[in-house]
């Protein structure tokens, strides 16, 4: 089976690799011409005329002459009212400047002199202007210069930072990220002001120009990691991102598994703590979810909580999300296989309890199982879609009258509700989504395994899943490490979370040397 999906997975990279996207076919960008005009005619019909496409024609005194000139902009997304005060404003000290400057270029004048705002950078390409102002930007274009200057001037408005839907916490911090990505960059500078952070910004997207940035610190994550995100980022051919999911799943390292290997999380707290480890976060404009690799199979059973709250309650919370783990996974098989292949290891009086409970009902215990999770399911995508005022009640209220109404009907026996109602319960414990829909889909080959060969199947399902897990790589590093392979110092910050004053050391996967978070204490001295 392999050998045979093995072409067709290398048809389907080479020919998604040589795919040419939407765009300008790997053409140099054309230069702005001199002629004002010629540029202005260029941008409207680029644009298409677009009624929020403002042009402000005026001229500047400069060199004892006027100079003809005009900015560009988007009506919306960018306030050009400071920038036109700049350009504008009759002061005798700066117009004497701007006539005695004779042998200097008018653009340098203006930038010099005129312009107070903070962010400028020249443009000497239609596309870079093009992007500009589509961005955001003022572009000043003047007659008879190639070169034209993009002001920062945006104004497009942003959410406010709240706290996060997805990832809520009873101690911590309340912010989460929003859609903006220069918000996003500046919560997570907040966390750690140090000039090792450093941060790199790319454009993807043929049509849709995202910016994507790459923040890390240097000295502390691993060169050779920071290199293989610089290079899955750059080879990617693609018209559009919309929204980081894009991102992870075109550089993800194993697309046929139904286990994430890249973590994402809307917390500027968690992305923090990733870096101080030696991780990289990788931030989207226009998304909250911000990715972070390398990603483990621990890291999605682990919160920023449990740093916040001390280390007897953070291992004891950490020990039940992998109880409810092993619930969510196998529950509803273990029932299956032991319902129906292995009635012995029922105690006497469970087993008639059992047997009196399913008397009547015209199902196996497979089908009652996969017909009550698939009504679990169908709630449960139907509570996330719905109103939020209302999707809860018709959730928790589906699910009880549906239960129930199926035990009165003879459908289903009680027990049967009961397992599934822990099983779901068990699945809401994970504290990633991500791993949560991975479990709720592997627990279904479960149940045909148990059906089929009872709990020497799970047994067999189960270890074709640990070899798998231990088969992943997440940007090189062992899916399922610190516990294979096996790294003694690393089990300090794993199952259980040991005293801060224990954690002196960093993850060893991710780092680069530099390995000592905490350097040794003086001994403690008794209180008098």
């Amino acid at each position: 089976m392999v050998s045979f999906l093995y072409p067709i997975k290398k048809l389907l990279k080479k020919g998604l690799g040589s795919r040419r996207p939407a765009g300008d076919g790997g053409k140099p960008p054309a230069p702005l011409s001199r002629s004002l005009d010629d540029t202005l005619r260029t941008v409207k019909n680029a644009l298409g005329g677009s009624a929020d496409l403002v042009i402000r024609r005026f001229a500047i005194m400069m060199n004892r002459r006027p100079h003809p000139a005009a900015i560009v902009y988007i009506d919306g997304l960018a306030d050009p009212k400071e920038l036109l005060e700049s350009l504008l404003a009759d002061s005798g000290d700066m117009q004497e400047i701007l006539q005695s400057a004779e042998d200097v270029e008018p653009v340098q004048l203006i930038r010099q002199y005129l312009l107070k705002i903070g962010q400028i950078n020249g443009v000497s390409d239609l596309s870079t202007l093009y992007h500009a102002i589509l961005s955001g930007d003022t572009c000043i274009l003047l007659n008879g210069a190639s070169e034209a200057i993009a002001a920062g001037t945006g104004a497009a408005k942003d959410r406010n930072i709240s706290e996060p839907a997805s990832q809520a916490v009873l101690r911590g911090p309340r912010e989460g990220f929003a859609e903006t990505l220069r918000t996003n960059t500046a919560l997570v500078r907040r966390k750690i002001k140090n000039p090792n952070l450093w941060m790199e910004t790319r454009r993807i997207g043929e049509v849709t120009k995202t910016d994507v940035a790459i923040m890390y610190i240097k000295g502390i994550a691993n060169d050779k990691t920071v290199n293989e995100v610089r290079m899955r980022l750059d080879r990617i051919r693609i018209d559009s991102i919309l929204e980081s999911g894009y991102i992870e799943e075109l550089i993800q390292d194993e697309t046929y598994t139904p286990f994430p290997t890249i973590f994402n999380t809307e917390r500027p707290d968690a992305v923090a703590g990733g870096l101080l480890e030696g991780r990289i976060a990788i931030l989207v404009d226009g998304t909250p979810f911000v990715l972070v690799v390398p990603a483990l199979f621990t890291h999605f059973l682990q919160t920023p909580e449990d740093y916040y709250q001390r280390a007897d309650i953070s291992s004891l919370l950490r020990i039940l999300r992998y109880v409810c783990l092993f619930i969510a996974l196998f529950g509803p098989a273990a029932y299956i296989a032991v319902t129906t292949f292995h009635q012995e290891m029922i105690p006497t009086p469970l087993l008639l309890s059992v047997i009196a409970a399913r008397e009547g009902i015209p199902f196996p215990a497979f089908v009652e199982a996969l017909l009550m999770e698939i009504t679990f399911e169908i709630l449960r995508e139907a509570g996330v879609r719905m109103p939020r005022t209302v999707g809860q009640a018709v959730s928790i209220v589906g699910a009880l009258v549906i239960g129930q109404s199926a035990v009165e009907a003879g459908l289903v026996g009680p027990a049967m509700v009961i397992v599934v109602s822990i099983t779901a319960i068990s699945n809401f414990v994970i504290p990633s989504y991500n791993m949560g829909i991975s479990i709720r889909m592997i627990r279904f080959p479960f149940m045909i395994l148990a059906a089929s060969f009872g709990l020497y199947g799970i047994l067999v399902g189960a270890i074709v899943m640990v070899l798998h897990l231990c088969s992943l790589r997440s940007f090189g590093v062992p899916y399922m490490a610190p516990f294979a392979p096996f790294i003694v110092e690393d089990q300090k910050d794993n199952i259980f979370r040991f005293p801060r004053w224990a954690m002196l050391t960093r993850p060893r996967y991710s780092s680069d040397g530099n390995l000592v978070r905490e350097k040794d204490r003086p001994p403690r001295k008794p209180a008098p």
